[in-house]
């Protein structure tokens, strides 16, 4: 990991063939109560939680801390009681009614400049964050320096595979945890945990593996990325 960024972890949870939805896109609630203490854990050690419009929009909600033991380890570590979330999109097109505004949570918007001339002066988000690389891309390196800057010092990702793919390709991403669930979805759209553009054999990143945990019939998988 560099020095001038957060840590980000990969939390992610997939079928037995890979996928993280079925081909329509549903919201994916195939994971056990096991698989979901997990993630509530990995979010509880944050300091924020990044993930993409999409995502968003196919839950309408996020996963905030709510297990009392895990809330009192946030008060005893000097944290907030929820890390912020942070909702990443370019175009900055979200639906200012979905619950997710309503959830007692900090919310923060990651965009370009035009996702930020987008959204306006609507409420909402407690603070909106705007760096445009490329082709109207966020320009991830510049954003994530500066969410260092505001003592986020470990990211949780959750998606979805596009968020992911634009993290990878900028080596942006030290660990990965993956869920492997009892179920087969199949399907030629239905989307897996790195969309985009995707890397060839040569340049895929390596992943060197942690930790390999069976409970019940699931699969707990932890990689750090590294050469």
């Amino acid at each position: 990991m560099g020095s001038r960024r957060p840590h980000t972890t990969i939390v992610l949870a997939i079928s037995a063939d890979g996928k993280i939805a079925d081909g329509q896109r549903s919201p994916a609630r195939f994971s056990s109560p096991t698989d979901q203490q997990h993630l509530e854990q990995q979010i509880a050690e944050a300091d924020g939680v990044l993930f993409g419009a999409g995502t968003l929009r196919t839950y309408g909600t996020t996963l905030r801390v709510t297990d009392p033991e895990l809330l009192q380890q946030r008060t005893q570590a000097g944290k907030p009681p929820q890390p912020a979330q942070i909702v990443c999109s370019r175009s900055a097109n979200i639906d200012p009614i979905f619950r997710f505004f309503q959830q007692p949570v900090p919310r923060w918007l990651l965009t370009t400049e035009t996702g930020r001339q987008s959204w306006g002066r609507q409420p909402g988000f407690d603070q909106i964050l705007a760096f445009s690389g490329p082709n109207n891309e966020i320009d991830w390196s510049a954003a994530l320096e500066k969410l260092l800057t505001l003592d986020l010092e470990r990211l949780v990702v959750l998606g979805g595979g596009t968020l992911i793919d634009s993290m990878l390709q900028a080596n942006l991403i030290d660990e990965l945890w993956l869920t492997v669930c009892p179920l087969i979805l199949g399907g030629a759209s239905a989307p897996t945990p790195v969309d985009g553009a995707g890397f060839s054999e040569k340049l895929a990143p390596p992943l060197k593996l942690q930790s390999v945990e069976q409970r019940g019939e699931e699969v707990f998988l932890h990689y750090c990325l590294g050469d």
